[in-house]
């Protein structure tokens, strides 16, 4: 199938030719231009003032030295014919005999050496006419490629290479402009120069290869742009296309060094690791001395010296230095602090015991090398701020552990405490009302009362009957304690909790009245004041009936008191779980009302 543009080609050369008026004339286009791998067609027309018998229409190709080489013909009304060429299965030619007759030669995929003259020549009778159509095969070339130069010095009177630019697999060869900062870069002879290279592949394709070469290349050129851009011939005229953008890497000597440390990025603290970098404003990569007291240090990069584990000891200068050529001698200074805190101090270390009443001083102090910010705190609640702490008219609620913490507030990291017991001798003091359990025989329970006081009291049970005893246990946990009684009665019964040091004596009572148990509820009544206890626990009741034999009822009654006992300081959360040793049954909060501060 013909395309249009070949239609109106065939169309305009008749019109031509008509007008010659001649008695055979064949016109053909003087170029045709097509990418390479395409197919080419290649017109010709004719024009006959008559019509003719033996009329043969021939398709020729130039070859070297002049010569053709025939690849297609027909004759009158014969069959066409092909030619045994390197052409033979890649073309095929349309005949059109006429008076106004045409011819159009195809060739398909086309390749770099079907770029040649093809002749058309037409016969009739005595009359013969020749013409010729030149076909340009084109191959663009692939993006071009750019590779800037590592190491390029300035200020050198040298040509120095500044990048190269490579175009592949191009026909005809491609050309090349250098730019600079968008700037053409033309050749010349003092400051500009260009060599470029063409290999031609076995394909015949050919790749360009481009080199710039500056003189005097300068400090400011490690900024500037470079590209090549490539021109290239193309069916319809010249196209272009430009490579990426790079810089180079200009080394120029420094005309000075500076010293800073890179970590931490912060105040520098005993312990720490820390590493001080030298530089230099040049872009070469001298070997750098590190050193203090005119004695080397060690470093394992040429520009980062790294001191691991400071102490206070390595405070100082420190000073980098290179010499360039033995000429040009470059030093930087750098000043170390490392921070540094002592133990945190607390005076008295170790108070004595304090009586109620009395005064005590607390001192808190530690070596800073920065300003410091001293925090007191008590059972790890927070009291206030100060070095100083005094206790005045201490009470029981006074003792506890007093914690002192002390912080550089530049470098939070910076940081120390101590802590220090204090502990104020006193009666006891009842801290809960007794509290009264009722088991499951309506006639037992327990009763509790909880103590506290140092020296650590003495519990004991007054009872109005004692008969009514059954055994009695105590727990003593630190300077607290809690005894639980158990009796057994149907009547009313007085009860009271009596605590015992040598600081003085203590006493709370309760009366037990077994007809307000009927309902299974547990009450607490008690004639002092005391802290909230827990939630009451309560139980049902069992009824019992007949008469048991009495060995029996002693094993129930001494199973009933130790379920009773454990299961009442469970509830109470006097047991802990999963731990061993002393516990703390009370927690009393100090009040900033027991403190003076300064």
């Amino acid at each position: 199938m013909k395309q249009p543009g070949l239609t109106l080609t065939l169309t305009a050369l008749h019109l031509l030719y008509w007008r010659a008026w001649a008695a055979l004339e064949v016109s053909m286009e003087d170029r045709r231009e097509v990418l390479l791998g395409s197919g080419a067609e290649i017109p010709c027309v004719f024009s006959l003032d008559q019509p003719a018998a033996d009329l043969k229409i021939e398709w020729f190709v130039s070859l070297s030295g002049g010569n053709k080489q025939r690849i297609h013909y027909k004759t009158g009304s014969e069959e066409p014919q092909v030619e045994a060429t390197r052409y033979t299965d890649r073309i095929s030619v349309s005949y059109n005999s006429s008076t106004n007759g045409n011819s159009v030669l195809t060739i398909s995929s086309t390749q770099l050496s079907d770029e040649q003259e093809y002749f058309c020549r037409v016969s009739a009778d005595s009359a013969s006419d020749e013409k010729h159509t030149q076909l340009l095969v084109f191959q663009p070339p692939s993006p071009p490629t750019i590779e800037a130069e590592k190491h390029v010095s300035a200020g050198s009177d040298k040509m120095e290479k500044i990048a190269t630019c490579i175009a592949e697999n191009a026909y005809p060869a491609p050309k090349v402009l250098w730019h600079k900062d968008g700037i053409p870069l033309q050749p010349s002879d003092d400051d500009v120069y260009v060599m470029n290279s063409v290999t031609v592949q076995p394909s015949f394709l050919q790749t360009l290869q481009s080199t710039l070469h500056l003189k005097m290349v300068k400090k400011e050129d490690k900024d500037a742009e470079f590209y090549c851009e490539i021109s290239y011939f193309t069916v319809g005229g010249e196209s272009m296309m430009e490579s990426d953008h790079v810089k180079i890497t200009v080394h120029y000597s420094a005309t000075e060094l500076k010293m800073y440390q890179v970590s931490p990025e912060r105040l520098v603290k005993e312990g720490d690791r820390v590493e001080i970098r030298c530089e230099g404003d040049g872009n070469l990569s001298p070997a750098i001395t590190f050193s203090r007291n005119g004695d080397e240090i060690e470093s394992q990069n040429e520009n980062l010296m790294v001191l691991e584990n400071v102490n206070r000891a390595n405070s100082g200068e420190y000073l980098c230095s290179y010499t360039e050529d033995w000429v040009n001698y470059l030093h930087s200074n750098f000043t170390l602090k490392v921070h540094f805190m002592d133990d945190v101090v607390i005076t008295p270390e170790q108070p004595a015991e304090l009586d109620e009443g009395q005064n005590l001083s607390l001192s808190c102090n530690a070596l800073c090398s920065l300003p410091t910010r001293t925090v007191w705190y008590k059972d790890n609640k927070q009291l206030d701020e100060g070095n100083i702490l005094t206790l005045s008219s201490v009470s029981s609620k006074s003792s506890g552990t007093y914690t002192c913490k002390v912080q550089a507030p530049d470098l939070p990291e910076l940081s120390g405490e101590s802590s220090v017991d204090v502990t104020v001798r006193g009666k006891p003091e009842i801290t809960d009302k007794i509290e009264i359990i009722s088991l499951e025989n309506k006639n037992m329970f327990n009763l509790s009362c909880s103590t506290t006081g140092h020296p650590t009291p003495n519990i004991t049970w007054s009872l109005s009957d004692e008969q009514t005893r059954v055994d009695v246990w105590n727990m003593e946990t630190d300077d607290s304690v809690i005894s639980i009684i158990t009796i057994s009665t149907t009547s009313t019964v007085n009860a009271s909790c009596i605590a015992t040091n040598e600081m003085g004596t203590v006493l709370t009572s309760i009366s037990v009245e077994p007809d307000k148990f009927e309902d299974s509820t547990t009450v607490t009544t008690g004639t002092t004041s005391s802290s909230t206890t827990g939630p009451p626990t309560s139980h049902n009741q069992t009824e019992s009936s007949g008469f048991i034999i009495a060995i029996l009822i002693i094993l129930v009654l001494l199973l009933a008191i130790g379920g009773s006992v454990f299961y009442f300081l469970y509830k109470k959360g006097k047991i802990p779980c999963g731990r061993s040793g002393k516990q703390d049954l009370t927690k009393e909060s100090a009040s900033k009302d027991d403190f003076w501060w300064r």
